[in-house]
């Protein structure tokens, strides 16, 4: 890594010129957030019905007192031992939001097609305390385009709004919305690189001279462990 020194007011001016960009920048994605807000819903009416902690549950029970949720579509398939790594990464940065996110009316929770047995056990390994659903028995996963058995695509309906899929199981976010009369709406979804907006370590990494610095590797995120795995 070259570094150029360079004397505080050749430095400051540098500095201003980005903070116009960042300033632009920050508008755009108030706008994009305003674009994002606008868009139509979807009624999602099929009964999904979920494992937790506290016996089964609706999707629309999921929702708690408050009228939006969120769902982090966290990988972990019915046959696997442990949870994704890099899933495990992002929640180790939207852990403990819940309490702010229902201050805004707004219930965040996570879902794996896992069993609840084996999700929980996970949870309690990593002193996890946001609620967790198994959707093991239901399309869920399969309907919001995260889960695809045997690597297919029907419809052309892939991951990221794309026609083909690289994975069975991948992550994502959905959001809902819930109204008066106890219809739910599917308002947004994101996947890929979407997510990134989750996860602190990389939104600060983004602050330092060397970034991620992920691109010698042989795929971005090869340097991700489980938090408890890191110098094995």
């Amino acid at each position: 890594m070259e570094v150029n020194f360079v004397d505080r007011t050749t430095w400051l001016d540098a500095r201003k010129v980005l903070l116009e960009q960042e300033k632009a920048f920050t508008k755009e994605r108030d706008k994009l957030s305003e674009a994002r807000r606008a868009l139509p819903m979807v009624e999602v009416t099929e009964d999904y019905v979920f494992e937790t902690a506290d016996g089964k549950k609706t999707l629309s029970e999921l929702f708690g007192p408050h009228p939006q949720l969120l769902v982090y579509h966290f990988m972990f398939g019915e046959t696997w031992e442990e949870g994704c790594p890099s899933c495990s990464f992002w929640a180790d940065n939207y852990e403990r939001l819940d309490v702010h996110l229902a201050a805004r009316d707004t219930a965040l929770i996570s879902t794996s097609n896992a069993p609840i047995n084996k999700l929980l056990e996970y949870q309690k390994r990593f002193g996890w305390s946001f609620t967790w659903a198994s959707t093991a028995g239901n399309s869920f996963s399969r309907d919001f385009g995260v889960t695809f058995p045997g690597k297919e695509v029907s419809d052309g309906n892939g991951y990221n709004y794309k026609e083909t899929t690289f994975g069975e199981e991948l992550p994502g976010v959905s959001a809902f919305l819930k109204l008066d009369d106890g219809r739910i709406g599917h308002s947004y979804s994101t996947y890929g690189r979407g997510l990134d907006i989750l996860n602190m370590a990389y939104n600060l990494l983004d602050l330092t001279p060397m970034g991620r610095h992920e691109d010698d590797l042989p795929y971005p995120m090869s340097w991700v462990r489980r938090r408890d795995q890191y110098g094995q």
